[in-house]
């Protein structure tokens, strides 16, 4: 049986192989083909009515793709409405860093009244 488990060297190396560049630059489009390339990937829920669509949030974290994913928006669609920098809502979604507990606590509000929210940010950026 082989080794499963990676030294702290081995994981280290791993990472400063990975082009971030690269991966930053990926458009949702980018990411869409690489999807529907994938046999594994689980199946496209675009068409779910977002009232069945349930994203599964880690402990003590929020899953950003999985709500974002339940209104069916782009990244850049998802950030203009609810007023979040495109490039924090990549790096939540990269899983490079989880978003403050406000925010957090902003996204769940969003998964839950979407409207709300997007109204109050409008009416906010048209003050």
């Amino acid at each position: 049986m082989g080794k499963t488990t990676l030294t702290d060297a081995e994981r280290a190396a791993a990472m400063a192989a990975i082009d971030w560049k690269r991966i930053d630059a990926m458009t949702d489009e980018d990411i869409a083909r690489q999807i529907a390339e994938n046999p594994d990937a689980a199946p496209d829920l675009s068409d779910a009515p977002p009232e069945l669509i349930h994203p599964v949030h880690p402990p003590g974290g929020v899953n950003v793709r999985g709500i974002r994913a339940k209104f069916n928006l782009t990244q850049r669609q998802f950030a203009d409405r609810f007023g979040f920098p495109l490039g924090s809502l990549r790096d939540w979604e990269q899983g490079r860093y989880q978003p403050d507990p406000a925010t957090q606590t902003l996204l769940f509000v969003i998964e839950r009244d979407p409207e709300l929210v997007a109204t109050v940010v409008a009416q906010r950026n048209a003050a």
